[in-house]
């Protein structure tokens, strides 16, 4: 059980400070205008879904993850 609260905390830490980085502006720059990015704009209304963004938080993710399963 000791282990589980660890990987809980430092999970949450990461959460805490990526949540910090992105409300202050810091990941604006680059997150959601990555080439193959959908934005498709027809009169007033707008479909965005950030695809390449979403495979880049997921490969991310998946690998800061295989490092606490070691």
């Amino acid at each position: 059980m000791p282990e589980l609260g660890k990987s809980l905390i430092i999970i949450g830490a990461v959460i805490v400070v990526l949540g910090i980085i992105l409300w202050s502006g810091i990941g604006t720059g680059f997150l959601g205008k990555l080439p193959g990015d959908i934005r498709v704009e027809r009169g007033n209304s707008v479909f965005y879904f950030p695809i390449v963004t979403c495979i880049i938080i997921s490969i991310v993710l998946s690998l800061i993850f295989s490092l606490f399963r070691r």
